[in-house]
């Protein structure tokens, strides 16, 4: 086998012998990904499949014929990044299609693993297995085969061997010159231009200055990878001075590149100036303080010359400037004659890289000068009492000058005077003074003044005379010497003194020798002092710490102290006899501890063992501390190895210690780790790995295996192997192979033997106990399937449910082979299919499904939704009252009026009840309702033989709307807030919603109508920053408006702060847009205001003409079944924010219109907070199955489908401009799922029939029939 890598995977491919045959496999890290024999193959494996067993098909065609290659791959040429495809097509492909790699395997999949670019494609089904290679690399530069495997029908076969050349172009060309050192002109330079990584190799052409050079020599060396090359060009060059600044360029090409790449890069080349000019200097003589401005110019040279001044060869000067375009290089000195410049030399020298010599200009000077300063010498600080000697003597001049003394105002004669020749031709005078100094003399004004008669030249010198005195007193601030301090501990020595002139020097010593690191002297009014900060070590245990103040008046006084430190152990050391410590022996340590104070107590530690040692009394040692010395004698084990030994001297006054460690290295024979398994589980078939956990010292182990007492060999069995480790493989293991391995080792020091028991596994095999399972709601239901499979384990089921949506599985158990789960208070959502899936960890997983059916008493859709249904009652409205049940078994239906069972019988009332499944609709109809016969409480009763449900349900008139509830605040801003309610029952017709606000600064209301009408969610704009507001919210009907929310509540808002970029925006509003926008909102406002005008005019005209009508949403009556049409409101959606039954917003309200003078409405109190949806947006699921309908005179007769008033209540009409889009259909009734898992809508189906009769029995209202806020056209 060869190991490869590819990727993050390593990759090998191998034959492996089965019988007669063998098979080609592919490993991707220890796992089988293909396997291809080789050669027929009849006899039968070690596998354990009998002979002559058929071999499993891989691909089936129909036919049993020899495959054979439609077209087979051509070699390939790609550049880099493109995509080949390889392209190799079979007839009658039976075999497993695989391609090689350069030896290696790819695999059979579509998608190859390991492989990401790679992939086979075309259409399998007509034997296409084109290996595309995407974003072709250097790595794909390989041999390729396309390869089919024997089948039963068929041999393998194999295509011819091809190659995918890959074409690489060149990295970017670069010199390998070193041009950060210019050029000298007429010097000859080697050019090399390097085209790296490429393949083929790179043609280079050298151009010099646009001009292509000759003789260039090229030569190739490998790459940076296998396969790739680099080109070497060299080319001679000889450097002019008419180069400088002009290009080397290199151009690199191959076939993979479309054009050339280059580079390039500026020759410089260097040469000298010419010699430089002085321009200033007309005559030789100067006056001493005038300033002279020298100009030296030099021309030309690359680079251009540096230029610097020297006077009697003293550089003066070393600034100057270049004038690029004029090629020259200027120097200025501004030179201040002074009387040591006379006969000076000035000099300008210009130089530059390839100058062979500085080329120079040179001028002389001659200077007039007078006497320049005096100058007075001696030591002018002294000690009171000694004799003061000071000298005083004026520089070069002519004529000379005499020197005068004076102390304060004092003149001073005790003067020695000297007179010779000075520099330049000029005298020097010179004056010796004595003087025996006092305390009184310090502070005074000590002069030497020149003066000249002849010139009348006068200067004089002057010092202050310092007269030194020692100081006067010492003394120390720190700790007291008997308090004992902690070693680390941060401590300061303060040293005073005062008086002495000057100051003392503060100096601090430790046992007499000298400290450097104490901080830095300070003063204070009286004197100085001088602080020492220790950090308390061993070494200041019982110190002197001395303070020495002395001046410079050499007399010193001191102060001293002591401290007493507390310390750890300064040192730590184990040592032994032993030199080879083997299992079984008896070690002794000893551990000597360092100096310390107090006396330290020495502990032992192995590990997280402690030991107490034999401890010796202490000895006086180091800075006045103890040493402690202790044994520690061990009974070594093998556990003892490698392990460090602590001697840890601890100190109980400071709480702390110091320690060190002695590493045991212990002999001992081979020992198996309590880790080592006992017992290995494998699958049949597959490799079973039994490991070795063995440790010894020396590690040189020896180990052989025995099974059933014999020895394991790898000669002659290829079944056993063992690696360097001595783990133990044994490849396609069988249950003969069961039973226990022993494993014995030696060593140098002994032997030792384990047993490990080798365990054949199998997958698993199920079945359902029993199918269905019937179960009553409430009741605990068992699922039960049972395994067959080696091993039992735990966990081994694993239930789930195959239904819509998500339910909560139950209860999982397991007892041995049975898989139990147990669902507690079955629910209606748990009914359905189950999955039990076991799997014991060894493929393939086995299942089986078990159904579940729950039965349960029936159960009425009940909310406030459900309790009313809305219709005049005038005799002209036909009302109908639903209500929807599910239940197992089959649920029946009875209706009570007021407590009092209902008489079908009555042509007033008739009842129809549609079945589906578990879901059943009971319908009442009432026809030409009348308020005093009608508007009762309907009582619905659902049975079956587990139980029964009721529910009661309101027929009122219709009336104005329920106030909203639950206003509230959802967002707000500065110039906005968001509100949001719930609305309550609409009375029967559509409603919409007003707002009401005003701020805290304004007196009256504002009022906003909410739109889209059917909103339940609002923003108001155009609010003031920073301002508090009052909102209000109602409702508005044709027939009235409610109460405001809340019982009346007020929702009080403060508007946040004005952002600054909406400040900045708002600030740029054109002046011109603002105006218009004025005018249209004004034009706007009078159109509305006349609309409203006569549009009440029109309604107050239809109130005096229309009272026949009989309501605002009066219609025809149909002629064929007597009722008059029904009108519906507008629908609305009742929300909460709370999750609720998604069945329960499909509440039924029929209505034909709104009496105009009948104003009861009726309310109950239990019945608040509920939601209600108008039958606008809602229509009945009416499924095509059989239905009943109770009349006086017939009983049991189909359901004529000219009956139903539900597409009337669909129909759009004339209010198709105004009524918003319908609801969501209404998901079933009762769902199996649990509430929260109900969001999804399901749509009723009707018959087509029934709906097309429905649309001959509705009539179209007029626009008359409307309230007039219902009427005309949105605008």
């Amino acid at each position: 086998m060869v190991w490869k890598p590819q990727g993050t995977h390593m990759w090998c491919t191998g034959f492996m012998l089965c019988g007669e045959g063998c098979v080609e496999f592919l490993l991707r890290d220890s796992e089988i990904i293909s396997a291809l024999p080789k050669k027929p193959l009849r006899a039968i494996c070690r596998s354990g499949r009998q002979k002559d067993a058929p071999e499993p098909q891989r691909h089936s065609t129909g036919t049993h014929a020899q495959q054979a290659f439609r077209s087979e791959p051509r070699n390939l040429t790609v550049r880099m990044g493109a995509t080949a495809v390889l392209r190799c097509e079979v007839l009658r492909a039976s075999g497993t299609v695989q391609w090689v790699k350069d030896g290696l395997l790819l695999g059979p999949q579509r998608s190859l693993p390991g492989f990401p670019r790679y992939s086979m494609i075309g259409n399998p089904t007509r034997g296409q297995y084109h290996l595309q290679i995407e974003k072709a690399q250097l790595e794909d530069d390989a041999s390729y085969e396309c390869q089919v495997g024997r089948s039963e029908s068929s041999r393998a076969i194999i295509s011819s061997t091809v190659w995918v050349n890959m074409l690489i172009p060149p990295s970017k060309p670069y010199f390998e010159v070193d041009m950060a050192t210019p050029w000298t002109a007429g010097k000859k330079y080697v050019v090399t231009c390097i085209a790296p990584d490429a393949k083929p190799m790179a043609e280079i052409t050298l151009y010099k200055d646009g001009v292509e050079l000759t003789g260039v020599e090229s030569f190739n060396m490998s790459g940076s990878k296998d396969k790739l090359l680099n080109t070497h060009a060299e080319a001679t060059v000889t450097a002019l001075s008419s180069d400088n600044g002009r290009q080397l360029a290199c151009h690199a090409k191959n076939p993979a590149l479309f054009r050339p790449v280059e580079t390039k890069m500026t020759m410089s080349v260097q040469f000298p100036p010419q010699p430089p000019v002085i321009v200033g200097l007309e005559r030789e003589e100067v006056k001493a303080g005038r300033i002279l401005v020298l100009e030296c110019v030099s021309h030309g040279g690359n680079p251009l010359a540096t230029l610097h001044w020297t006077k009697n060869k003293e550089v003066l000067s070393t600034t100057w400037k270049k004038d690029i375009e004029a090629q020259k290089s200027i120097s200025i000195l501004y030179l201040k004659i002074t009387p040591a410049d006379n006969q000076a030399v000035l000099c300008c020298e210009s130089v530059n890289l390839v100058s062979l010599s500085p080329l120079s200009v040179s001028r002389k000077i001659t200077v007039l000068f007078e006497p320049e300063e005096v100058t007075l010498l001696g030591e002018f600080t002294t000690i009171e009492g000694q004799d003061l000697v000071l000298n005083c003597y004026t520089t070069s001049s002519n004529p000379p000058v005499q020197i005068r003394w004076w102390l304060g105002y004092k003149e001073l004669n005790s003067s020695v005077v000297t007179i010779k020749e000075g520099d330049n031709g000029g005298m020097i005078t010179i004056s010796n003074m004595t003087h025996i100094v006092s305390r009184e003399d310090d502070g005074l004004k000590l002069t030497c003044e020149a003066f000249n008669q002849g010139t009348h030249f006068s200067k004089s010198q002057t010092s202050i005379l310092n007269v030194y005195y020692p100081p006067l007193k010492v003394w120390l601030d720190t700790p007291p010497q008997d308090v004992p301090l902690r070693s680390g501990t941060t401590v300061r020595l303060i040293c005073f003194s005062t008086g002495g002139n000057p100051p003392g020097m503060l100096t601090w010593f430790k046992n007499g020798k000298a400290l450097s690191d104490a901080l830095k002297q300070t003063s204070f009014d009286r004197g100085v002092a001088r602080e020492l900060v220790l950090v308390l070590t061993a070494s200041d245990n019982m110190a002197t710490y001395r303070c020495d103040a002395t001046n410079k008046a050499k007399k010193t006084i001191s102060a001293h102290t002591k401290l007493m430190v507390n310390f750890t152990a300064i040192s730590m050391k184990i040592s032994t006899k032993q030199e080879e410590l083997r299992r079984g022996q008896m070690l002794t340590l000893e551990c000597q501890s360092g100096s310390s104070n107090p006396k330290a107590s020495i502990s032992w530690s192995v590990g997280a063992l402690s030991f107490q040692g034999v401890e010796q009394p202490p000895k006086k040692a180091h800075f006045g501390g103890v040493s402690v010395h202790s044994s520690l004698s061990l009974n070594l084990s093998s556990q003892h190895h490698n392990k460090r030994v602590i001697c840890q001297a601890y100190s109980p006054v400071l709480a702390e210690g110091a320690n060190t460690f002695f590493k045991l290295n212990v002999l001992y024979p081979p020992e198996f780790s309590p880790e080592q398994p006992t017992k290995v589980q494998v699958v049949e078939n597959d490799i079973a790995t039994i490991p070795l956990l063995v440790s010894a010292n020396p590690e040189e182990v020896s180990c052989i295996w025995l099974h059933r007492r014999e020895k394991l060999v790898k000669v002659g069995y290829l079944r056993y192997n063992w690696s360097d480790d001595n783990t133990l493989e044994i490849r396609n293991v069988t249950r003969n192979n069961a039973g226990v391995y022993t494993v014995k080792c030696s060593n140098d020091e002994g032997v030792n033997q384990t047993s490990v028991v080798l365990d054949v596994q199998y997958a698993p095999s199920v079945k359902a106990e029993k199918d269905p399972v019937l179960v009553n709601l409430g009741e605990t239901a068992d699922l039960i399937c049972v395994a067959d499979a080696n091993p039992i384990i735990s966990d081994m089921f694993f239930w789930k449910w195959l239904g819509e949506g998500e339910v909560e599985v139950g209860q999982e158990t397991q007892e041995d082979k049975y898989g139990l789960l147990t669902i507690h208070n079955v629910t209606r959502a748990h009914a359905g299919l189950y999955q039990c899936t076991a799997n014991n960890g060894i493929s393939p997983p086995a299942t089986v499904d078990v159904q579940l059916i729950v039965q349960f008493k029936p159960q009425i859709q009940k909310g406030v939704q459900w309790r009313k249904v809305a219709s005049r009652g005038d005799g002209t409205t036909t009302a109908e009252i639903v209500c929807w049940a599910e239940g197992i078994p089959r649920v029946d239906f009875s209706w009570e009026k007021n407590g009092v069972l209902m008489d079908f019988a009555n042509h007033r009332y008739e009842e129809q009840t549609v079945n589906e499944g578990s879901f059943q609709t009971s319908t009442v109809r009432v026809v030409n309702v009348s308020a005093a016969l009608d508007y009762a409480v309907f009582s619905c009763t659902a049975r079956n033989s587990l139980g029964e449900d009721k529910l009661d349900i309101q027929l009122v008139s219709t009336n104005h709307p329920d106030p909203p509830t639950l206003f509230r605040q959802v967002n707000v801003t500065h110039n906005s807030v968001t509100l949001e309610w719930i609305p309550s029952f609409n009375g029967g017709l559509q409603q919409r919603f007003r707002i009401r606000y005003r701020s805290d600064q304004s007196a009256s209301f504002l009022y906003i109508d909410v739109f889209p009408p059917r909103a339940s969610t609002f923003t108001v704009t155009g609010l003031q920053p920073v301002t508090t507001y009052n909102f209000s919210l109602n409702a508005i009907n044709a027939i009235g408006e409610s109460g405001y929310a809340d019982n009346n509540a007020v929702l009080t808002i403060t508007t946040m702060e004005r952002p600054a970029e909406v400040i900045i925006e708002e600030s740029g509003w054109p002046a011109y847009l603002t105006g218009a926008l004025t005018v249209v909102f004004g034009v706007l406002l009078v159109l509305n205001s006349l609309g409203c005008f006569f549009g009440l005019r029109w309604k107050k005209r239809r109130g005096q003409t229309g009272g026949k009508g009989g309501s605002v949403f009066g219609g025809k009556k149909n002629e064929e079944d007597g009722s008059s049409q029904s009108a519906v409101s507008n629908s609305n959606k009742y929300e909460s924010r709370e999750k609720i039954n998604a069945a329960a917003q499909r509440t039924l309200l029929l209505d034909s219109g709104s009496e105009s003078d009948n104003n009861v409405y009726e309310s109950y109190a239990a019945e608040s907070s509920h939601y209600y949806y108008p039958t606008g947006d809602y229509m009945p699921p009416l499924r095509p199955l059989p239905e009943e309908k109770r009349r006086l005179d017939v009983t049991h007769l189909p359901l004529d489908a000219q009956r139903h008033l539900y597409e009337d209540v669909r129909d759009g009409g004339l209010y198709q401009d105004i009524l918003a889009s319908s609801l969501p259909s209404p998901p079933s009734l009762f769902d199996h799922r649990l509430p929260h898992q109900r969001n999804e809508w399901r749509s009723p189906t009707y018959p087509q029939q029934a709906a097309e009769r429905a649309r001959d029995v509705r009539q179209l209202q007029r626009d008359s029939d409307l309230p007039f806020e219902l009427r005309g056209e949105l605008v």
